[in-house]
């Protein structure tokens, strides 16, 4: 008789307790998996009635309507182009994480909850409309008692009931689709469905957040970095769910209509060499660089904000990844087939003089286009079509990166991106601007 395989749950702090009280989770997640069977079942009978995979935009719409875990599901895909094919790549870049805020009432009561006191003994002032709201926490201006001016992330109620339920069964089903699928690696898509759902947790620990601040700004103080800032936290102001921290005055390095004739390219390379730094002198790396994460500030420095995504890289990592960017400066194609393998994760022995081969044709197709095209920031011909190339020939030769190398990969492609629009014509190997010359 067959066994039937026992599945553990991903989160195991939930059996304890712990942030959540088991009867929440109880009633939220039996509420939750109802309205996730309510939406998807129909979607999927059309499609099995049909007997067609979903097309790319269907599936978007369809992670769009289910809520907070499939739109950072469906950005994970979105930025993932090393793991996942080019069409639900491109797809999922319309996948926005924006939704509406909910009412002041309700923030008020989380922070007061959790800071255990009435909001007016914390700030002075508070405003009521938030300046930003995402699936798992709005922002709100504020001003603390002592004076300074603040901005307080606030997490929106049973966010992490609902990211618990919804991985938790994305797992199982997954765990079950392994199963009765042949030929299926058993470890590939449930291991991403956990790394997921340790990612998302993360973004949900605001306590985790506010030390990473702290130890990005001590990384600056010990390498006598005075060009770059991020947000000093206020713990007594904070928690678990609420994170107070200092406000930055700028904009967006890409946001001409505010730079007031501003050149902001000098901001660029210094928050280009910090990133670099931070990769072999820093414990970890911010991993979620999109414009409206890099501020220059009034004063000329560059502000890295937003800390609820960081990637933790191996040094031996790093140098592979270091020399798949160099092989392909160089035009060195073995180097490149050489780091891809000893990056990736695979079970079997890859043919790096095949896996060489393959490199160097979709290379030189690459070479024979006109370099704008292959810069362009919003078609399929631009660098994230390299990578979703890229990453379509790893896995012919069953090759998956971690999702830090996929992380790091994308931090790469804002850069290029930023240096397109900002810097065009600069190449990172070799402009004497970029200090890649840091202790590895």
């Amino acid at each position: 008789m067959a066994t039937i395989p026992r599945f553990k749950p991903l989160i195991p702090e939930l059996s304890a307790g712990r942030n959540i009280g088991i009867a929440e989770l109880g009633l939220r997640g039996s509420l939750r998996f109802a309205q996730t069977v309510a939406t998807v079942c129909p979607q999927a009978l059309k499609w099995l009635l049909q007997w067609r995979q979903p097309k790319p935009a269907e599936l978007r719409e369809l992670f769009e309507a289910l809520g907070a875990t499939y739109i950072k599901f469906g950005q994970f895909i979105a930025s993932s182009p090393s793991i996942f094919p080019k069409d639900y790549v491109d797809e999922f870049q319309a996948c926005l994480d924006q939704t509406p805020a909910i009412p002041f009432t309700k923030i008020r009561q989380i922070v007061e909850q959790e800071l255990g006191c009435p909001l007016e003994e914390v700030y002075q002032r508070f405003d009521e409309t938030a300046l930003a709201s995402a699936s798992i926490a709005q922002v709100h201006a504020a001003t603390l008692k002592t004076g300074e001016d603040v901005v307080v992330k606030v997490q929106k109620p049973g966010v992490r009931a609902v990211l618990t339920t919804d991985m938790n069964t994305v797992y199982v089903l997954t765990r079950v689709l392994e199963l009765i699928v042949p030929n299926t690696d058993r470890d590939a898509v449930a291991g991403l469905v956990a790394e997921m759902y340790q990612s998302m947790i993360d973004e949900c620990d605001f306590v985790k957040e506010a030390e990473n601040l702290n130890v990005f700004r001590r990384f600056l103080v010990e390498t006598g970095n005075d060009r770059v800032t991020a947000p000093k936290p206020y713990p007594k102001a904070s928690s678990a769910r609420v994170l107070t921290m200092e406000r930055l005055y700028g904009c967006a390095l890409t946001d001409q209509g505010l730079l007031g004739g501003r050149d902001p390219s000098e901001g660029l390379f210094n928050a280009l060499n910090t990133w670099f730094a931070s990769l072999t002198q820093c414990s970890f790396f911010h991993a979620d660089l999109h414009s409206g994460n890099l501020l220059l500030l009034d004063d000329g420095r560059v502000g890295f904000i937003d800390f609820g995504m960081v990637g933790r890289i191996q040094p031996e990592a790093w140098q592979a990844m270091f020399a798949l960017f160099n092989g392909v400066s160089s035009q060195n194609y073995r180097m490149v087939a050489e780091a891809m393998v000893a990056v990736g994760i695979t079970r079997d022995e890859v043919d790096v003089e095949a896996l060489t081969q393959d490199i160097t044709a979709l290379f030189t197709n690459l070479n024979a286009l006109d370099p704008v095209r292959v810069l362009e920031n919003n078609t399929g011909d631009g660098v994230n079509a390299l990578l979703s190339d890229l990453g379509g020939i790893a896995r012919n030769y069953g090759i998956r990166f971690p999702r830090s190398f996929t992380m790091l990969l994308k931090q790469f492609l804002y850069f290029d991106r930023y240096m397109e629009l900002l810097a065009p014509g600069v190449d990172l190997f070799r402009d004497e601007r970029v200090d890649m010359m840091f202790n590895m």
